[in-house]
């Protein structure tokens, strides 16, 4: 993307990219992979909430999921740029819809492009569908400490982001961190894994839709703290590195309907 108040910027041609559709084929093993990368019986290995994601007893799974993206949005922050990007999947063989990922991306270097005095910002989403909650001042209704393992990239890796940033010493070093760091995603994960867990008992059929920001990165090895604040059928969680005493992801999970147990 083209910077610097370029007037051969034309953030409507961003708006209007149309990006090719890509299918991608899951089997059993990879979301074991997955599982396993996101803390799955990391402390148990016959838990039984847990067992069912890392092993199938009744054999092979195999989907095709075909994913369309487009852009929903695009924003000139200055000296940045935020764009947002829209994924829409379906099951390739009956065609119905699967999920849908949103996501922001900051974007260094690349703002400037406004033609006028008030910055150029589009998005298609509601305001309110992409506002966060604050974080409750009371104590929260559940807490899930969790421990990492100082080889948790290299095993999440293997679910197909191979940045070496989270592998290669050196690339992380040149980005200015002490040793490769965690995927953000993988941090996702864990918290996602701590609500099923405690709020909504091992069922994760409960789960409508889930939404985070990242604030900080995660060494692998450090501890994760995921706090928990039920509200309605929405609960707002923080995650926190016990080592750093530092937040590093925050968001809400939206629940299908109410847990029994709450």
């Amino acid at each position: 993307m083209a910077g610097g108040g370029s007037s051969e910027f034309d953030p409507e041609s961003v708006i209007s990219y149309k990006f090719p559709e890509i299918l991608y084929t899951y089997t059993e093993r990879d979301a074991a992979i997955y599982a396993l990368g996101i803390g799955a019986c990391g402390n148990d290995a016959v838990d039984n909430k847990e067992l069912k994601y890392v092993y199938n007893a009744d054999g092979q799974e195999f989907i095709q999921i075909l994913n369309k993206a487009s852009v929903a949005g695009l924003h000139d922050k200055g000296k940045a740029a935020v764009i947002e990007i829209e994924i829409a999947s379906y099951e390739k063989e009956s065609g119905e819809p699967l999920c849908m990922n949103r996501m922001s991306i900051y974007l260094r270097g690349s703002g400037g492009f406004s033609k006028s005095s008030r910055p150029y910002s589009y998005s298609r989403n509601p305001s309110n569908q992409t506002a966060f909650p604050k974080i409750p001042k009371s104590q929260p209704f559940a807490v899930f400490e969790e421990c990492t393992q100082a080889s948790q990239a290299l095993l999440y890796r293997l679910s197909g982001d191979y940045n070496p940033l989270h592998s290669d010493p050196l690339v992380a070093s040149i980005a200015g961190f002490s040793r490769p760091i965690l995927h953000g995603l993988c941090t996702l994960g864990f918290a996602i894994r701590a609500i099923i867990g405690r709020i909504c008992r091992g069922d994760r059929t409960l789960i409508k839709s889930i939404s985070g920001r990242f604030l900080l990165h995660v060494y692998p090895g450090e501890t994760l703290i995921t706090e928990m604040w039920p509200e309605a059928s929405r609960v707002i969680y923080q995650v926190k590195v016990k080592e750093r005493n530092r937040a590093v992801l925050v968001g809400f999970v939206d629940l299908d309907r109410i847990s029994s147990s709450l």
